[in-house]
């Protein structure tokens, strides 16, 4: 088994007056040559936006860039045609394939918008772009591993392409729970969005982060109530 451990307090920080942001992967101005990435995953950005503020449009491509608002709400547009409210509760995929313009503002002209946003290196090149989002009620389960993305190849309801899962968690009482790779070949990051949880002997708090790989089975022990979540992908790509 092999660990790759980033504390909270570990991660690059810019803030910008309009966006605090806070990055566990080498990321714009922030650059750590053990943080490049993890795997599959390139960016994990732990966003904080001002009231009304937000990027204005601009291109990606081949990328798959998921978006977990956890609260507040954010206002996508993209040269697709898209325009949709992403509330937090619902999580928004976007593959950009051969390319796309998009812009993200906080919807709430007061409010802070706090995000995750995700990029994972995809397994198919100058496809077409596509957007999606879903609520995740329907798939919420208490105390246990949800799934919210997961490969096209599944036919999952929000997916994405590359051989990659997305699971989240909500614990409100201290017991012991597993997850199980999909995938040998693949590794899993795992971000406690908060409480407190133990994993391999090592206590991690709010916003800390380890990635293991080279295991099948991860074992993880709720201490306090907790918000997890789980990126799976591969190792190699």
């Amino acid at each position: 088994m092999k660990t790759l451990t980033i504390k909270s307090e570990d991660r690059g920080h810019a803030n910008h007056g309009w966006l605090n942001a806070k990055h566990s992967f080498s990321f714009a101005n922030y650059y750590n040559p053990q943080f490049i990435h993890f795997g599959a995953l390139r960016v994990l950005n732990d966003d904080i936006i001002a009231g009304g503020a937000g990027f204005p449009e601009h291109p990606h491509d081949n990328m798959e860039i998921i978006t977990i608002p956890l609260t507040g709400s954010l206002e996508h547009k993209d040269s697709l045609g898209n325009s949709s409210i992403i509330q937090s509760g619902e999580v928004q995929v976007m593959s950009a394939g051969k390319g796309v313009f998009h812009s993200e503002f906080n919807h709430d002209k007061e409010q802070l918008l706090n995000l995750f946003q995700i990029w994972i290196f995809t397994n198919s090149k100058n496809v077409e772009p596509r957007y999606d989002q879903m609520s995740i009620k329907e798939f919420e389960k208490e105390n246990a591993f949800f799934q919210v993305v997961g490969p096209y190849s599944e036919g999952n309801q929000l997916w994405i392409y590359q051989n990659a899962w997305l699971h989240l968690g909500h614990f409100n009482k201290s017991m012991q729970t597993n997850y199980s790779l999909k995938d040998k070949d693949n590794g899993a990051f795992i971000m406690v969005i908060e409480g407190q949880v133990q994993i391999n002997d090592q206590i991690l708090n709010n916003r800390d982060a380890v990635g293991i790989s080279e295991t099948k089975n991860i074992t993880i022990d709720i201490i306090d109530n907790a918000r997890l979540l789980i990126i799976e992908v591969p190792m190699q790509f």
